[in-house]
C-alpha cells in the first residue's frame, strides 16, 4: 500500500515508524516524477509489510523537503528509526531502487 506523506502526518507516519519508510519527495510539475509513479507504486506492493513506502508533495509540504535539503525531484529518502539513512536522486530502473530497497533492509 503507498502512503501520502504530509507536513501534518510525518512524524507520525515516518520518523516514529517501527519499519523503515521511503519517501519519495516529488512534484505534480515533474516529469521524472511521474515516470517514477508506477515504479514507486509497484515498490510499495512488494515491499509491504516489510517498509512503508510513500509519496511527499512538495510544493505542499515545502517545510519538510526544506528540513531535508530536497533540493531537486525525484528525490528518494529511506527513514530508519526516524534519521534518513540513504538518499537517492533522480530516476533510476525497476531495479536499481528494488536493489536498494532490498539493501537496506538486509535481503541483498
Amino acid at each position: 500500500m503507498e502512503h501520502k506523506f504530509t507536513t501534518a502526518n510525518f512524524a507520525v507516519e515516518v520518523l516514529d515508524s517501527d519499519m523503515p519508510v521511503l519517501v519519495d519527495f516529488y512534484a505534480q510539475w515533474c516529469g521524472p516524477c511521474k515516470m517514477m509513479g508506477p515504479v514507486v507504486k509497484e515498490m510499495a506492493d512488494i515491499f509491504d509489510g516489510k517498509m512503508k513506502i510513500g509519496k511527499l508533495d512538495i510544493d505542499e509540504s515545502m517545510d519538510i523537503a526544506q528540513k531535508y535539503r530536497v533540493m531537486s525531484v525525484p528525490t528518494f529518502m529511506i527513514f530508519k528509526k526516524g534519521e534518513p539513512v540513504e538518499t537517492m536522486v533522480g530516476s533510476m530502473s525497476k531495479t536499481e531502487l528494488e536493489e536498494k530497497l532490498k539493501r537496506v533492509l538486509g535481503e541483498y
